[in-house]
């Protein structure tokens, strides 16, 4: 009896002694990664998206055990092309700069989706024009400037070329000037400073859309636009990580994101105002007609050339 409790008293101080794979596992990739970096896509000025996001990453370096740090990029490619040096390890990509990211040959993979409070998984691009303009079709546009956001926008630009060029309108020729905002935020001050006739922006519906948000802090008046257009609903926005980081931080991240309802419900009510929002499970095959869609325009650009 005393030999089989030596016996198990030197395997309980072997066991803790002894760090287990998991916890080896985690120290390596906590070694090469002191610092993760997570960016986010210009949809909003700097100002709104660090107030918006600087919860979750307080959330996500709790989660994972490591510091991580919020980068507002200056523009969608600067993630691409953050991503592609492996500067960026975590970013939240609209759906046609991720697919973008992926055909340039960026090593990235979607892993979670942004789910709608009413749990759909889509948006739309709408085309907002002042409530008291004459303009009623896009047609009626003709020789009148038009905002854009990104040339690596889905609903700021790619679905928009995509639609236009539908009803044989090229862009370049039929509005008097085609005007790149930069952000979502900037093409709604753009159309109530005048400077542009109208603008495309991404528009979820009556209540969750960028203008909604803006309204909400008093930015600008809903009330004041109109919507003249509405495209076909596209795919919500993926966050997407580098696919050479170790399996288990990639897991991590993704296990702290999705759960983020029981873990972090009020993190999640800061990211969609409070209007029930999350995250689900997804992969690179939900973006498979994006990656069409940015083919389909990058044909439209070499014609234009």
């Amino acid at each position: 009896m005393l030999h089989r409790r030596l016996l198990l008293a030197a395997a309980a101080t072997l066991a803790l002694a002894a760090p287990s794979v998991a916890a080896e596992t985690g120290a390596a990739w906590k070694a090469k990664y002191p610092e993760l970096v997570y960016a986010i896509i210009p949809a909003e000025n700097s100002g709104t998206v660090l107030d918006r996001w600087t919860p979750f990453v307080d959330y996500l370096s709790k989660e994972l055990g490591a510091r991580v740090t919020l980068r507002v990029a200056n523009d969608y490619a600067a993630v691409i092309e953050g991503q592609r040096s492996g500067n960026i390890h975590i970013a939240q990509y609209g759906p046609a700069s991720y697919a973008r990211a992926r055909m340039t040959g960026v090593k990235v993979e979607p892993f979670a989706i942004e789910v709608n409070p009413d749990g759909t998984r889509g948006y739309y691009s709408v085309l907002w024009t002042k409530a008291g303009s004459p303009y009623q079709k896009i047609a009626d546009l003709k020789g009148k400037n038009l905002c854009l956001v990104d040339p690596n926008s889905t609903s700021g630009n790619n679905v928009p070329r995509f639609a236009m060029s539908k009803m044989g309108i090229e862009p370049d020729k039929f509005f008097g000037k085609v005007v790149y905002a930069g952000s979502h935020e900037n093409v709604i001050f753009a159309i109530n400073q005048g400077t542009c006739d109208a603008g495309f922006n991404l528009w979820v519906s009556d209540t969750e859309s960028t203008l909604q948000r803006m309204a909400a802090k008093g930015a600008v008046k809903a009330d004041d636009f109109r919507i003249i257009f509405r495209s076909e609903q596209i795919v919500n926005s993926p966050v997407a990580y580098l696919t050479d980081l170790p399996e288990d931080l990639r897991k991590a991240i993704s296990v702290a994101v999705v759960s983020m309802p029981q873990k972090a419900p009020d993190v999640l009510k800061k990211i969609f105002d409070g209007k029930g929002g999350s995250y689900q499970p997804v992969d690179h095959k939900a973006y498979e007609p994006i990656v069409q869609l940015n083919g389909f325009v990058d044909t439209l650009r070499k014609k234009r050339s």
